[in-house]
This record gives C-alpha cells, sequence and structure tokens, in this order.
C-alpha cells in the first residue's frame, strides 16, 4: 500500500506539556499527536517535529511530518479530523501533502525563537504573563541590542548550553538576533540554523543580567557579553529565562527535500529550541 507524507504545522500552549519529545509517564506534545494519528489509522503512527521544545515552551508553527496510508483524505482534511481528537492546547493550523523525502527535522534551514518579557508593571495583565517572564523594571533595549548583536554568525555557544546538552559540537550559526519594544514589553527574536539545549532561555537570562550589571549602559552590557562567550565557561553566563515566554515562531526550509541532510547546515541533536529542552 502506497503511503504519503503529511507536514503538519502546530501550534500548542507549553504550559501543561512535558516538552514535544514523548516522554513515559508525562503527557507531551508528539504524545498527543501519536495518540490522535494512531486513532485515525487504527495502527500505531509516528510523528517528526522541526524541534524539540521543552516542558514549558510554546509553539505558533512548529512543523511536523507523519506517513500516512490513509488514501481516502486529502492533505488539507487533516487539520479538522486531527484537531477534533485534540486537545484544546495542540491544534493543527495547517497540513499539506510533502514530497516523499520531506523530513520537518533534518530539512529544516533555520529555526526561529521570540522571547517574550513584561516590563515595569506590578500589575501586569494575568493573560500576558502566562506567556511572558516579568521584569519589574524598563531594561534599555539599546544595551539589551548590543549584546544581541555578538550572537550573529557562526560562533561556540559552550557558555550558554546545559550542563546535561549532549551535543558533540556547541557551534551554532545565527541568522538573526534582536531585542525590540512591542506594547508595555521587550521581544527577543534569535533564528539559527539549530540550537543548543536551553540556549535561547540562557542567553534572554544572560543578556537581562548584564544589562542590569552594565547600567543600561550598551558598550558596558556588550563588553560583559563577549567577555562571556569567550570564556567558553557555563559559569559565565548569567540566570536561565522561564520557560514561559519563550515560543518556536516558525521553521524555514530548504527548497529541495534532503538538502540539509546533504550537508548544509545539518543540526546535531539539540533541543529547546532547536529541539532543546
Amino acid at each position: 500500500m502506497s503511503r504519503r507524507t503529511i507536514r503538519l504545522e502546530l501550534a500548542y500552549d507549553g504550559t501543561d506539556f512535558a516538552g514535544w519529545q514523548r516522554q513515559a509517564g508525562d503527557r507531551s506534545v508528539q504524545g498527543e499527536l501519536e495518540e490522535a494519528l494512531g486513532r485515525m489509522h487504527g495502527h500505531p503512527v509516528g510523528a517528526v517535529g522541526a524541534g524539540r521544545t521543552d516542558a514549558g515552551v510554546h509553539a505558533r508553527a512548529q512543523v511536523a511530518h507523519f506517513h500516512t496510508d490513509i488514501a481516502g483524505i486529502p492533505a488539507p482534511r487533516f487539520v479538522p479530523a486531527l484537531n477534533r481528537l485534540l486537545p484544546r492546547d495542540l491544534r493543527v493550523t495547517a497540513s499539506s501533502e510533502a514530497a516523499a523525502g520531506f523530513h520537518a527535522r533534518f530539512d529544516a534551514r533555520l529555526r526561529r525563537y521570540r522571547y517574550f518579557v513584561s516590563c515595569g508593571s506590578s500589575s501586569a495583565d494575568p493573560f500576558r504573563l502566562r506567556y511572558a517572564h516579568q521584569l519589574f523594571r524598563r531594561p534599555s533595549a539599546e544595551a539589551l541590542d548590543a549584546q544581541a548583536s555578538l550572537l550573529l554568525g557562526e560562533r561556540d555557544f559552550d557558555t550558554f548550553a546545559a550542563a546535561r546538552d549532549p551535543s558533540a559540537s556547541r557551534s551554532r550559526y545565527v541568522h538573526e538576533a534582536s531585542w525590540r519594544w512591542e506594547g508595555p514589553g521587550l521581544v527577543f527574536t534569535v533564528a539559527a540554523n539549530a540550537f543548543l539545549w536551553r540556549m535561547v532561555r540562557s542567553l534572554v537570562g544572560s543578556m537581562l543580567h548584564f544589562e542590569a550589571e552594565a547600567g543600561g549602559s550598551p558598550g558596558r552590557a556588550r563588553a560583559l557579553m563577549a567577555e562571556a562567550l569567550g570564556a567558553r565557561d557555563r559559569s559565565a553566563a548569567g540566570p536561565t529565562a522561564p520557560a514561559r515566554g519563550l515560543f518556536l515562531w516558525n521553521v524555514e526550509y530548504y527548497s529541495s527535500p534532503g538538502r540539509a541532510a546533504e550537508g548544509c547546515d545539518l543540526p546535531e541533536a539539540g533541543t529547546e529550541e532547536g529541539e532543546e529542552e
């Protein structure tokens, strides 16, 4: 029987998930999706995600793929069919038929994350705070952005990897990194070929820590970040920001399936974020 490869886009509130990856005894995004797929197909169906987001991390446009032997369902109809079986905090937002060789993880060119920080108010919107880290001050966006500019290009991020990160190499290529004000809060956007375990949250917490230590001075904050990057030592990083503010925002792909697997920015095992946490 012929099989089709179906590509899904997923959005989920990560608050009550132990992360993307299936885990014995814990509720996971992959587990809920595979359970729904199994009910549809009448047999187990595996799903592969572009990034293994960690516990408490959200997704606006996670990408996943699976193989189906059901011939009678047009690819777009997997959206309503799966959403009838999935919990309310996990939704399929799009589905399409992909080329036979498509791989949600290995064909990804980059993953983009956004981290949200609510600033300066002790009476912040409680709904916003479910998806943001709260600071009771207003940091200097210029000092934060001065640090972010140091992350661009290929760098060793050993300082900002969790101690248990299994990656053989701590080098990653960052395509974009910037801070900006958005309403009453700050947003950090970062895109890379892949990420180390808890790398984004470590970067956010460190940049906020260095900005405060520098008293809002862009030059001093940048110097502190440069020193931490060069140390290649976890003890040089600041505190890790909480998971609630982090979103896998979107995933971009090469035009030809299998291109990454042929040697273009192939991500190593990672997490949080690339995979992470």
